[in-house]
């Protein structure tokens, strides 16, 4: 059974709990509420959330382990001859998915006999060509024993959604016929209705926790793999970027040292242009500006936040490019041969965390209290001194907070580079040459049709976790300059 309808028939079992629960209540109850210990629709909503919740839970842990069960089983049929030098179980076993896959559609479009799909001993030759006429997308190297962990794959996944779609039925249905079992005009539904909403608030403040361990664990497992093909020591140290993935792992020259140097010299040219402005904006905002003022000027700086990270980059692209082109060009000072460039991109990053800077100095200043400057004024210094001498130094631990998550913002920032900063992974000090970043090697990486299991796909996981790795760094690094030297004032 497909998951959507078990999710809806899921859905119609436990509705019609909540029926069957409220109307329980009411007739222990001889049809008055007064009679009852809660409101009725709490009886109701007992039944609802004891069939939803062990359902809906039940199915979440078999998709979860599922894959990994027969992941497990099925690459154990696969002889070690199979796996080629340079290649990897993952390798084969993503052929394997995609040669079940193609068999699976084949069968449902009709384009294949059942018994063909099912035969293990089947021409392979036969098999493949049949799967390409009916259009489906499959590895040239399908072999028989490929051809059989596929078929044993496509029956196992076949039975297991079968097997979990009764238990989660008859658990759905269990949890109904508890539930209604427990109604009766005595019981307590309030009081067990709130206690599964206080633990359906504590797993959903937990989302965010098991998501980052989600994100950590892939990318860590998928590292794991391309570092058995490519060498972890020349990934750190190479100083060039050259892949060829031919022939599995090929003679490709993967140092990430490039792309860290255009990633950290473009984001300190955005930094240099956001920074200044940002905080320079802020001050006048917080200090200088009318209330009136500040009520228009700050929504519109703001407004600079929302718009998508793709016009900047057309931005950098159409406009700023060849301004900067027409003075340091051919036709200008001839240190520019083109438009897509460090400054190009830099520039239009800066723009983008303008906001970013200005408003949260913005709000670090203005809790700096009133009173600190009242008592520079009272001692005769002026208003640019207070801000100098006073207010800045109180607020510069937030604000080198500030700077910091935008710095972690820019190094994370694709769009506006693969527009207006190139494509070259070079190290250079030119800012008007044109280089790339680790987050634009990774969208380059993963487009394409490249399975996550091969070599061009697995080097944009470990390019992902090692800018994983530099923006946590940051993050932690702004936090503890935030707790650590931040004021507490009444």
């Amino acid at each position: 059974m497909p998951v959507f309808w078990l999710i809806l028939i899921v859905l119609g079992i436990s509705c019609a709990g909540f029926v069957l629960g409220r109307y329980r209540a009411m007739a222990s109850a001889d049809d008055n509420s007064r009679n009852l210990h809660s409101l009725p629709v709490y009886y109701g909503t007992h039944v609802f959330m004891k069939a939803i919740v062990p359902g809906f839970g039940l199915m979440i842990l078999w998709l979860l382990a599922q894959p990994l069960v027969i992941d497990n089983r099925v690459s154990q049929m696969i002889p070690a001859d199979q796996i080629d030098e340079g290649s990897t179980i993952g390798l084969v076993m993503s052929e394997v998915r995609r040669t079940a896959i193609g068999l699976e559609n084949a069968v449902a479009q009709g384009a294949m006999d059942a018994g063909l799909a099912n035969d293990g001993n089947a021409d392979v030759d036969e098999v493949t060509r049949q799967l390409k006429d009916s259009g489906q997308v499959v590895t040239a190297n399908i072999t028989q024993p490929i051809l059989r962990a596929a078929q044993a794959y496509r029956d196992m996944r076949g039975t297991s959604n079968l097997l979990m779609s009764i238990a989660v039925l008859l658990v759905t249905l269990g949890g109904v016929a508890w539930a209604v079992s427990q109604t009766h005009r005595g019981f307590r539904a309030r009081n067990v209705v709130e206690q599964g909403v206080l633990a359906i608030l504590i797993a959903a403040a937990s989302v965010a926790i098991l998501t980052t361990l989600g994100i950590i664990f892939s990318l860590v497992f998928s590292t794991i793999e391309f570092f058995k093909l490519y060498s972890a020591l020349d990934f750190f140290t190479l100083l060039e970027w050259a892949p060829s993935f031919s022939g599995r792992g090929g003679a490709s020259s993967l140092g990430i040292l490039p792309l860290l140097w255009g990633t950290l010299y473009i984001s300190f040219v955005a930094l240099l242009v956001a920074v200044p402005i940002g905080l320079f904006s802020a001050i006048y905002l917080s200090e200088y500006a009318g209330p009136r003022l500040r009520g228009i000027a700050k929504p519109l700086l703001e407004i600079l936040a929302g718009i998508p990270t793709i016009v900047y980059g057309l931005f950098a692209l159409l406009t700023i490019g060849p301004l900067l082109m027409s003075v340091f060009g051919d036709d200008g000072l001839g240190w520019m041969g083109g438009g897509r460039s460090v400054m190009t991109a830099g520039i239009a990053m800066g723009i983008m965390l303008i906001p970013f800077v200005s408003s949260l100095s913005d709000d670090i200043i203005n809790a700096v209290p009133q009173a600190m400057r009242d008592g520079s004024y009272g001692l005769g210094a002026t208003k640019s001194e207070t801000i100098k001498q006073v207010v800045l130094p109180a607020a510069l631990p937030g604000i080198v907070g500030a700077i910091l998550l935008a710095a972690s913002r820019a190094i994370g920032e694709t769009m506006i580079v693969v527009l207006g900063a190139g494509a070259a992974a070079r190290l250079s000090l030119n800012p008007f040459e044109a280089m790339t970043t680790v987050t634009a090697k990774i969208v380059s990486q993963l487009t394409g049709d490249s399975d996550f299991a091969s070599p061009e796909a697995l080097v944009a996981f470990a390019l992902g976790i090692t800018l994983f790795v530099l923006t946590l760094a940051l993050n932690v690094f702004a936090l503890y300059i935030v707790r650590t030297y931040r004021e507490q004032y009444e």
